[in-house]
């Protein structure tokens, strides 16, 4: 029975917290009050997104789901959150891992912005430089922010990037997976999905083009396909294109 009630951490039994009845009804009216103003504000959205993180971080701990027969925080976020559960999750750890004392300042710069200094905060921890990051965050547009955030955490330096939105049928699936796989075994594991669709393209118009005889692109399609190379064959392709001269 005790490990019914009980957890236990590291030689710690973690107690599970009282539910507070009047107190979870408050928070949860709360949450589903502002997603409700989000979803009907002519202004732009997600202004109270660090106060619904807050409320969303009291009823994970204080397990005021329950209140709703739900059995687990995961059910909540999924009935609040229809569409991805990351992003309660972003809001959660913008109020977990940022400094109270700028809260009120990110209403400036958006949840996003504001879910990618998080990421910094919770890399540098007592070191975050608080000021000069929220400063960065107002004054840079957002995926200039997010370059500036991903080189700080990679010490790489990193391409503008966008993502993209299609349709697919899933009888569709199979052969656009297995493509991809391929693409992943000649590329090597590290590179993204997006790298290896890359790869499929180049190496059709580079087929497209030898048919049609247009040079120029195909001069460009081997081009970007040489690039995708790992250096090991970009070496062995450099001396085979010696042998043939």
């Amino acid at each position: 029975m005790i490990g019914l009630t009980n957890l236990t951490t590291n030689g710690r039994v973690l107690v599970e917290p009282k539910l507070n009845r009047r107190r979870a009804l408050f928070v949860l009216d709360k949450v589903d009050e502002i997603l409700s103003w989000e979803r009907n504000a002519e202004q732009e959205k997600d202004t109270r997104f660090v106060e619904l993180g807050r409320y969303l971080c009291e009823v994970r701990a204080g397990q005021y789901w329950k209140l709703e027969n739900l059995g687990s925080f995961d059910d909540f976020l999924t009935k609040r959150f229809p569409e991805s559960r990351r992003k309660a999750y972003y809001l959660m750890a913008i109020h977990e891992q940022l400094p109270r004392r700028i809260h009120h300042d990110l209403q400036q710069v958006g949840w996003a912005k504001a879910a990618e200094l998080a990421k910094v905060a919770r890399r540098d921890g007592e070191r975050f430089d608080c000021a000069t990051w929220l400063h960065k965050a107002i004054e840079l547009p957002k995926e200039g922010f997010k370059r500036e955030v991903e080189k700080h955490l990679t010490g790489q330096e990193t391409e503008p990037w966008e993502i993209i939105y299609f349709k697919l049928y899933k009888s569709q699936l199979p052969v656009i997976e297995r493509a991809l796989e391929t693409a992943a075994l000649m590329l090597g594991a590290s590179k993204s999905r997006g790298y290896c669709l890359e790869m499929i393209c180049a190496d059709f118009l580079a087929g497209a083009q030898l048919e049609g005889g247009n040079s120029d692109s195909l001069l460009f399609a081997l081009s970007r396909l040489y690039s995708l190379l790992p250096d090991s064959q970009k070496m062995e392709f450099v001396q085979q294109m010696g042998k043939v001269q």
